[in-house]
């Protein structure tokens, strides 16, 4: 009998871009199942909410799934704490990381090697498509901050996420106006 092998894609995913969602897609077709893990650290500034970020998700790997049935599963969940052990919580073979450039790979092998030794998990790398390989979600926080018109990031984002730029812009969220005052010193 052969063993399910279950991969968990990490991430802030603040805001979730078309880049994670071409890893999460690839992953669909290299693991049996795929947790997209939503992370959530206190101690760092977001801009959306884990709730938000775990629903926004959740809809982009549905519209996912409808259009690759036979794929694997994907569930979306939240957590907190160390990836490793939440990675062993649901059971997982592997870890599922997006590499953009050279420099994501250098930290992301330092990360796979410690995850091997600390928690015996082995890590999958997927190159990034040439057109997502320069965007991030930090650099979409700074475009909503700074930019008039955030249908530029139509390329980059799908269009849940930039209605919910939308609205956080015209809340003021605290993030995007911290990110308006530095970008305009």
């Amino acid at each position: 009998m052969s063993k399910r092998h279950l991969a968990v894609f990490p991430g802030s995913f603040d805001p979730i871009t078309f880049g994670h969602l071409d890893v999460i897609a690839r992953g669909r077709r290299l693991f049996d199942e795929l947790v997209v893990a939503v992370g959530h650290n206190p101690a760092k500034d977001a801009l959306f909410t884990p709730e938000e970020r775990v629903e926004m998700t959740r809809v982009l790997t549905a519209e996912l799934a409808a259009k690759e049935p036979d794929e694997a599963r994907v569930e979306v969940r939240s957590f907190g704490g160390l990836t490793v052990d939440f990675a062993q919580s649901v059971g997982a073979t592997a870890l599922l990381r997006g590499v953009r450039n050279l420099s994501d790979l250098q930290y992301e092998v330092q990360q796979a090697v410690t995850n091997r030794e600390v928690a015996g998990l082995e890590t999958a790398f997927v190159v990034a498509g040439q057109s997502f390989a320069y965007t991030s979600s930090s650099l979409i926080r700074q475009i909503a901050a700074l930019g008039r018109d955030l249908n530029v990031l139509r390329a980059m984002v799908p269009e849940i996420v930039i209605e919910m730029l939308r609205k956080k812009k015209a809340e003021g969220h605290p993030m995007l106006v911290s990110l308006e005052r530095s970008g305009e010193e």
